[in-house]
C-alpha cells in the first residue's frame, strides 16, 4: 500500500511510456508490476503487444504479462480477479504492487466492480461473431444506435469488445453504459491513479516511432508464427483481434505493401490512443502528468517523493 493506503496505478494511452516509468518507480519502492493490458497478457505476442523484454524489465518482476495462451478468452471480471490475486501474492512477499496499463474496461472493473448481469450466452455470441465476419460495420452501427456513449470508446476492429457490448444488450435489454452506471460496488480497489498525458502531436510521433521499430524488429515473423499455430490448431485466437494483425494478414496476401502496412497500423494505433484518452477522461484520476512539460528522467524520483512522503 502507498499514499493514503491506496494502490499506485499508472495509466495512459498506448505509447505514452507507462511501462518504462512503472519499472523505474518499482525499483525505488521495492515493487512488482501487475499488467493492466488486454493484449500484453497473451503469450507469443511480445513484439506485437510491446511487452517489455527481460532486459527492459531491469530485474523487476512482472505479472499478467505473456502468461495466457492466445486462444483463451478473458473477461473484465476474470482479469479483475487475477489482479486481486496478484496483489495478495505480492504483498505476502513484503513487496509493493504497482498496477500499470491502458485497458480502460479492466481499470473500471477493479475500481467500480461489475454489474450483476455480467453473464454470457454462447448462442448469441456465435451469432454475433458470424455477423461480425460478414460486416463489422453493421454491428458497429447497431452499437451506435443502442449505446452512442459506449460506441465512442470501442474500435470497430476490437471484435471481442464490440461483440460483448451487443451480447450484453441482447441478454439484458440494456446497453452497457446503463449497466456500468448501476454496477455493483464490490471488490473495489482504492487506487492512486496517475495518468500520463502527452500533447496529441507528441504522442503521434511516439506512435510512429514505435510502429516502425516493431515492424522492423521481428513483428511480422512473430505474427506469421501465430497465424500458423492458429491454422494448425484449427481454433480462433481472440488475441489476434489486436491492432495490426488484420493489416499484417493483408500484407502476407500481397494486398498491401510494406509502406501501406506501416501507415495503416499507425492510423489504427492513433485512433485507439484517442479512444483510450476519451475513456480515462471519464475516470477519477488523482494526478495528471503533463509529460511534454517534464524532464522524464526526473519523473520516477518525483513520483517516489509524492507516493512515499515518509
Amino acid at each position: 500500500m502507498l499514499l493514503n493506503n491506496n494502490y499506485f496505478t499508472i495509466v495512459g494511452p498506448t505509447a505514452s511510456g507507462k511501462t518504462s516509468l512503472a519499472i523505474e518507480v518499482a525499483k525505488k519502492i521495492n515493487g512488482e508490476i501487475i499488467g493492466l493490458d488486454s493484449r500484453q497478457i497473451y503469450k507469443g505476442m511480445k513484439i506485437g503487444t510491446a511487452q517489455p523484454s527481460t532486459q527492459e524489465r531491469g530485474g523487476v518482476i512482472h505479472h499478467l504479462i505473456g502468461c495466457l495462451d492466445p486462444w483463451v478468452r478473458i473477461s473484465a471480471g476474470q482479469y479483475a480477479k487475477k489482479i486481486h490475486e496478484k496483489i495478495h501474492e505480492i504483498e505476502n512477499k513484503g513487496k509493493v504492487p504497482l498496477i500499470c496499463g491502458g485497458a480502460g474496461l479492466y481499470y473500471r472493473a477493479i475500481t467500480m466492480g461489475l454489474f450483476e448481469e455480467s453473464s454470457t450466452n454462447i448462442e448469441i455470441r456465435k451469432s454475433l461473431e458470424n455477423n461480425y465476419e460478414k460486416s463489422p460495420e453493421t454491428l458497429m452501427e447497431k452499437l451506435q444506435i443502442i449505446d452512442p456513449q459506449y460506441s465512442e470508446i470501442v474500435h470497430i476492429n476490437n471484435k471481442q469488445r464490440l461483440i460483448r457490448a451487443l451480447e450484453i444488450y441482447q441478454i439484458t435489454g440494456k446497453p452497457p453504459t446503463e449497466h456500468y452506471k448501476n454496477q455493483k460496488k464490490n471488490n473495489q480497489l482504492k487506487l492512486f491513479t496517475i495518468y500520463l498525458d502527452w500533447t496529441r502531436s507528441t504522442l503521434n510521433g511516439r506512435i510512429v516511432a514505435r510502429a516502425k521499430y516493431m515492424i522492423s524488429n521481428g513483428w511480422l515473423d512473430e505474427a506469421k508464427m501465430l497465424f500458423k499455430n492458429q491454422k494448425d490448431l484449427k481454433i480462433e485466437f481472440p488475441a489476434l483481434n489486436s491492432i495490426g494483425y488484420n493489416q499484417i494478414i493483408k500484407f502476407f496476401k500481397d494486398e498491401i505493401n510494406k509502406s501501406e502496412l506501416e501507415e495503416s497500423i499507425i492510423i489504427e494505433t492513433r485512433q485507439f490512443a484517442k479512444k483510450q484518452a476519451q475513456w480515462f477522461a471519464k475516470e477519477k484520476i488523482d494526478l495528471i502528468v503533463k509529460m511534454d512539460d517534464l524532464k522524464t528522467k526526473d519523473l520516477p524520483e518525483i513520483l517516489y517523493c509524492i507516493l512515499m512522503p515518509n
